[in-house]
């Protein structure tokens, strides 16, 4: 890993994708961390850090992203796809506009940023990654957690990571994905804990941390693509 390579990160203002962010600095990384509202996510600009504020799934917001990166550090070697929403329901409850809401963060989000950093990439012709946080329970449902319809984006984004490995293995640009469980992070914070734990069969909550070291992990990890990690307390191995 050059000690100044350059890393984009998307919902990094807190939770996991702070945790993110927080440990690619402390390896050493140029980071452009980016969130609706970054600025005022307590993280400072430096030298090795760019905030970016805006929404995701805009393609506007995309621009600016890989513009900063760019003008910030030159150049743009990994992109690590934390940004993404979550709602548990029954499926008959969920309504269009929540759809919409899932598609435009959790597979716009993807797409626009994805194109114009991978292009970005070829021009470096020098390789680099694509690291996607997407669910355990995209592959592996649990009946006290019902959420098919967020799960058709993030399935969908498990699916696009084996394809763009495919496509883009020649040019050594690699795509890998995250398969987080149930993390102790903003998003569970009104959910008894008690409960989080009967989740998976190790009967523990990881923190933000344990997604961080596996998005470490699959970034530097040069002959790994197309693989998608599991980091759920064994959820993903079958019935407990």
């Amino acid at each position: 890993m050059a000690a100044k390579d350059v890393v984009i990160v998307t919902g990094a203002s807190q939770g996991i994708g702070a945790a993110i962010a927080h440990a690619f600095l402390d390896r050493g990384y140029n980071v452009v961390a980016t969130a609706r509202s970054m600025s005022r996510s307590g993280f400072k600009a430096s030298e090795n850090l760019a905030l970016v504020d805006g929404d995701i799934g805009e393609h506007s917001t995309a621009k600016h992203i890989v513009e900063a990166a760019v003008t910030s550090f030159g150049a743009i070697h990994h992109v690590v796809h934390n940004a993404g929403i979550y709602k548990a329901k029954p499926f008959t409850d969920y309504s269009a506009a929540e759809f919409r809401s899932f598609v435009s963060t959790n597979l716009e989000g993807f797409i626009f940023l994805t194109q114009l950093a991978v292009a970005q990439m070829l021009a470096q012709g020098k390789g680099g990654s694509v690291t996607t946080n997407t669910a355990a329970l995209a592959d592996n449902p649990i009946m006290g957690a019902p959420s098919s319809i967020p799960m058709i984006t993030k399935g969908g984004l498990n699916a696009i990571t084996l394809s763009l490995a495919n496509e883009y293995a020649k040019e050594h640009i690699r795509f890998n994905a995250v398969a987080p469980g149930v993390v102790d992070s903003p998003l569970h914070e009104k959910n008894p804990k008690d409960f989080l734990k009967t989740l998976n069969p190790m009967g523990i909550v990881a923190e933000p941390k344990d997604i961080a070291d596996a998005v470490i992990y699959l970034t530097e990890a040069r002959y790994v693509t197309g693989e998608v990690l599991h980091v759920d307390g064994g959820a993903h191995a079958g019935k407990w």
